[in-house]
């Protein structure tokens, strides 16, 4: 492990690589805006230097809320060139939630729009430390640093990035709250570094590629391997609302080779190609409107595990000879896993449908794993731990480079999630339930706390709900237990199959119950509930908030 790192030096080598390539398209109202990886490094480089000389730097934590596109990506790194600590809180999760992380983990400063900072002087006593602020916008009343007044002054075109260990926190971002509270997650300039190096080489990224990034994150990782970021005009934090159209259009423009989105980005891109395909076989145009992205060979999607009819349904609109990709991992080890949708389709399907887990694919090289039986209090060593066979379902513990370490100011969290082994290494425990196969797969049977105990033995949520999802009416459904304590199936149908009636939704019913029955799996389950759409995470808009199913009536 080298003595110094800043993940910022790879912006540096990529500016002098390739000064002339465009670093960043971003889509706007008034069409394509530009930037190259020259114009990107010293425009960093201003920020940065107006940010030491505030006194911004290593030890610094300073919140982030600025909207993705290219001053977003601008000031990540000047604040990292800073060696400041970044703070990343989804503003998705509600104003309440967001200030409740801000006061927890006490920021030096924020670096936001100009909304953010009016609720930041309404509750200044909420935050004391806060004294290194930068208005993204105009300063309405409150005046101090804006970002247009460092580009105007251009106080240092060469800035060295300060001298950072590994070790060193460059971020702290927070977990969406989709299974419990938000936590401050660190990430040091190791961690960073990792993720680029292993995602690069799995993938097969290479500077000079063209990536449709609708996730903040992936956007900087490409600035990093020399990619073109294409930012959409998309609102990062509702993906299930992206307009399809658009993407496709975007993706088309720029002549993208490889695309990293939401699940749920993908399964609207999927079913718009497939009705403009039909309207084309029905004679009906559809002006401005393609139905396939012939350039994209890699499409990457995670956040939750795809559903196999949407790769089923993107891979023919997409490159002759391009895949889909689903890397497995969680904010708090990322990557973990991957497998591409030619291996689920041609081999891993049918066991998930027949209620085998969801095959998330090999480890990454930098990984180490393991399966342990199934406990939800601490286990306070490596040793504790009781590692289960090949085949047997139980807790999935993973340690690397890329695993984090902490979280910020939740040592309850930590002894819960986190196992250290006899030579130091921090495990992590990932949540999730399932086995390692013969081929050192992991098969993911769900989160550990959506399994529901029952007197006749333990049921997971993923293999239970893929039984219920061959229901040629089912868009999707979720295990949940009941106040009554007895296990409970809700349903999502596709919008075109809801039922109308009474009756129709007795007769859906009754057909999943004789589904149910004839299945070892899920034949313990009597109550199922009709829903019109379930609540899900804010981040991704695709993981099921089965905790709030399971207290309804």
């Amino acid at each position: 492990m080298p003595d110094k790192l800043n993940v910022a030096m790879r912006l540096v080598e990529m500016a002098e690589r390739f000064p002339q390539s465009n670093a960043i398209i971003q889509s706007t109202s008034n069409g394509y805006k530009k930037i190259t990886y020259l114009e990107l490094e010293t425009d960093s480089n201003y920020i940065a230097a107006a940010m030491q000389k505030d006194g911004i730097g290593i030890g610094k934590r300073i919140a982030l809320f600025v909207r993705y596109g290219i001053d977003f990506i601008s000031l990540v790194f000047a604040l990292l060139k800073t060696g400041a600590t970044i703070v990343l809180i989804d503003p998705g999760m509600g104003v309440r939630r967001t200030l409740d992380c801000l006061v927890e983990i006490e920021p030096d400063g924020m670096i936001a729009i100009p909304p953010v900072h009016f609720v930041r002087l309404l509750m200044r006593r909420k935050f004391p430390k806060s004294k290194h602020n930068i208005t993204v916008g105009s300063s309405w009343f409150w005046g101090g640093l804006t970002l247009d007044k460092i580009r105007r002054e251009k106080i240092c075109t060469n800035f060295n990035p300060v001298e950072t260990t590994p070790d060193n926190a460059a971020a702290i971002i927070f977990t969406s709250g989709s299974t419990g509270l938000p936590k401050g997650v660190e990430f040091t300039h190791q961690i960073f570094d990792t993720q680029i190096k292993e995602i690069a080489s799995c993938y097969g990224i290479a500077a000079g590629d063209i990536d449709l990034a609708c996730f903040p994150l992936f956007g900087l990782f490409d600035l990093a391997m020399g990619v073109t970021a294409v930012i959409p005009d998309i609102d990062p934090t509702k993906p299930a609302k992206a307009d399809p159209a658009k993407i496709i259009r975007i993706a088309n423009d720029c002549q993208i080779i490889q695309s990293f989105a939401s699940p749920a980005i993908w399964n609207r891109v999927a079913n718009h190609c497939e009705e403009i395909e039909a309207d084309k076989k029905r004679n009906i145009v559809t002006k401005n409107t393609a139905s396939n992205i012939p350039t994209l060979k890699r499409a990457i999607s995670a956040g939750a595990p795809v559903a196999a009819n949407i790769l089923q349904k993107l891979k023919p609109h997409i490159h002759p000879q391009g895949n889909i990709f689903t890397p497995y991992g969680a904010t708090e080890s990322l990557p973990v896993a991957s497998i591409s949708a030619t291996e689920i389709l041609s081999e891993t399907v049918n066991k998930t449908n027949s209620g085998g887990g969801v095959c998330v694919g090999k480890r990454f090289p930098s990984i180490s794993w393991a399966i342990i039986t199934i406990t939800d209090k601490p286990i306070p060593n490596l040793e504790s731990a009781i590692q289960l066979q090949i085949g047997q379902i139980g807790e999935l513990i993973v340690t690397g480079l890329q695993v984090t370490k902490k979280y910020i100011n939740r040592p309850e969290a930590n002894s819960l999630a986190k196992i250290i082994d006899n030579i130091g290494q921090i495990w992590h425990r990932m949540g999730d339930v399932g086995y390692i196969d013969s081929q050192d797969r992991f098969w993911f049977c769900g989160r550990k706390t959506h399994r529901v105990e029952t007197p006749d033995g333990t049921l997971f949520s993923i293999p239970c709900e893929s039984i219920f999802n061959q229901h040629p009416a089912v868009f999707r459904s979720a295990l949940a237990n009941s106040p009554n304590g007895k296990p409970r199936i809700f349903i999502e149908p596709h919008k075109k199959n809801f039922p109308n009636s009474k009756k129709e939704k007795n007769n859906l019913i009754n057909e999943l119950l004789e589904l149910a029955q004839k299945n070892q799996i899920t034949k313990q389950i009597k109550e199922i509930r009709i829903m019109r759409n379930f609540p899900v995470d804010v981040r991704h808009n695709v993981k099921i908030n089965r905790e709030l199913l399971s207290i309804l009536k």
